[in-house]
């Protein structure tokens, strides 16, 4: 079954936030884990190192990237087990992410925010969300690894369009 986009966009004054939604059938604290302990995080994204409190940088090493980069991240809040923001600069620029989890009964709700300058940049940053955040929900259920292709460039015209009508 191919994967169905979740992103929404919502505009602010200045800036506009690309929200990507999940839920877990789990207690808060192992969600909150499977976002930030290393040998967890390597399973859907890549194992990190350093100090991850906040105002420092760690080491995030992009296992599913070519070439398996490493990148630096700056933790800017760690708020367990409810928020996780980080911000990082690169060759294509700045960016700022949060990751917010709210207890529901017996299940967590995941919302990835991704805060961008502009709505140009929905269309390059939504698939490779959506991807990692169902090769997150893959490891979390034991279950197979998406395939990339299902969400670039499959994906983009969905994004191209929510670009254009975000509110």
């Amino acid at each position: 079954m191919k994967p169905v986009p979740t992103a929404r966009a919502h505009r602010l004054a200045d800036s506009i936030d690309l929200v990507l939604p999940r839920i877990f059938r789990a207690p808060i604290d192992d969600v909150w884990a499977a976002i930030t302990e290393p040998e967890r995080t390597a399973r859907w994204f890549g194992p990190w190192e350093g100090d991850a409190t906040p105002g420092r940088m760690i080491r995030v090493q992009m296992l599913f990237e070519e070439e398996e980069p490493w990148m630096d991240l700056r933790v800017d809040a760690c708020e367990p087990p409810r928020r996780l923001a980080v911000s990082s600069t690169d060759e294509s620029g700045a960016w700022r992410m949060e990751m917010l989890l709210e207890s529901r009964d017996a299940t967590t709700e995941l919302r990835l925010v991704h805060h961008l300058d502009s709505a140009d940049k929905i269309p390059e940053a939504g698939p490779g969300w959506e991807y990692y955040l169902d090769m997150l929900t893959a490891a979390f259920d034991g279950t197979p690894r998406p395939d990339f292709a299902d969400y670039h460039p499959a994906m983009t015209p969905y994004f191209t369009e929510l670009a254009g009508k975000s509110s």
